[in-house]
């Protein structure tokens, strides 16, 4: 029995592995510089899908770049310059600029 148990053991781990190796080889490398501008991927649209609305949310600029792919960003429209916050690096894209049309969505829950 406790043979048994080594193996599958011994199995998952080795399957694990590859699948791990797999999984690092379809990531995007990104690298990000002070002062680039960015698009963040906008999770919550799922919620409210719509064909024509874009999942990209206008262009921030990168403040400081993290370890571990964090990237601080700041909103250059903002009227705070110094409110700024955290995002995985993964959600972001690089902008290469143009027009972008700002998405607002509001929805009201009438009680009753």
């Amino acid at each position: 029995m406790e043979e048994m148990r080594l193996t599958a053991y011994e199995s998952s781990k080795l399957y694990k592995e590859k699948v791990k190796k797999y999984n690092d080889k379809t990531l995007l490398k990104k690298d990000f510089q002070l002062g680039q501008q960015v698009l963040l991927f906008n999770s919550r649209l799922k919620l409210f899908p719509g064909k024509l609305k874009s999942k990209w949310y206008e262009p921030f600029t990168i403040k400081k770049v993290r370890q571990y792919v964090a990237v601080e960003l700041c909103d250059p429209q903002s009227k705070d310059p110094d409110r700024t916050w955290v995002v995985n690096g993964q959600r972001l894209k690089q902008y290469h600029g143009g027009a972008m049309e700002r998405l607002n969505t509001v929805l009201r829950l009438d009680p009753g």
